[in-house]
């Protein structure tokens, strides 16, 4: 029998890959834009430059951005899925006061969280020491704002003031945690210091105290020095 020719199969040719679309310049534009409209926005929200109850409008904020009211308009429902704003239709923007529940929860878990730490640092000496040095050092940045009222750089350095705290007891997940209250903790302090030269001079003799707290190695000292001093700043401003 003659035997079948088998003529050899050639292999599929592979097919150049589409190419991957592009954005185009507009849609580029428009999320910068948005991006940018919504830092502005949420700095202004959580520095106190824009207190609770401020009612914005599209318009009002497009105009002062210098763009047009869109990006504007997903800008205040990022921050209203965030939480920093509630958005009624027709009139704009709400920024949301600072609840007192909010407030009790943020001041509790940072208690907590630094009560915590002080404990794990206070039973190593290097670790003591090398916290005091740290925190003396930002309470004389603090002081120094304070003299020159710089009540944005004030608040700024009492949220770092307390965030060195928490990270020097070495627990990644706390640490996390409490960084994770900046922009509260931030916020509800901005609003404190704007409330009168009295609470300013108050948080200075308070972080001092706890500092000298922390250099005696009385954790407990500081637990209670921390409690007492988180309840007195805010009180009677946030309806407690």
């Amino acid at each position: 029998m003659p035997t079948a020719s088998h003529e050899p199969t050639s292999a599929p040719r592979s097919q150049p890959a589409a190419p991957t679309p592009q954005p185009s310049a507009s849609a580029s534009a428009s999320a910068s834009a948005s991006e940018r409209a919504y830092a502005a926005l949420r700095d202004r929200v959580v520095s106190g430059a824009l207190p609770g109850g401020t009612m914005l409008s599209e318009g009002e904020v497009a105009d002062g951005l210098g763009m047009s009211r869109t990006p504007v308009r997903e800008a205040f429902l990022r921050l209203q899925a965030e939480g920093w704003m509630q958005l009624f239709p027709k009139r704009g923007a709400l920024v949301r006061p600072i609840e007192p529940d909010e407030l009790a929860e943020v001041v509790e878990a940072r208690h907590l969280v630094e009560s915590a730490a002080v404990r794990t640092v206070t039973a190593d000496d290097g670790a003591t020491t090398s916290l005091v040095d740290s925190l003396r050092g930002l309470v004389a940045a603090q002081r120094a704002a304070a003299e020159s009222a710089d009540l944005d750089a004030f608040a700024l350095l009492d949220v770092t003031f307390h965030q060195t705290i928490a990270d020097a007891g070495g627990n990644s997940i706390l640490t996390a945690f409490y960084s994770s209250l900046r922009d509260r903790q931030h916020r509800i302090t901005a609003r404190t210091v704007r409330a009168g030269q009295d609470r300013v001079e108050t948080i200075l003799a308070q972080h001092t105290a706890l500092v000298d707290l922390v250099g005696a190695g009385d954790a407990a000292g500081f637990e209670a020095a921390l409690a007492a001093h988180l309840g007195e700043i805010h009180r009677g401003i946030f309806g407690r």
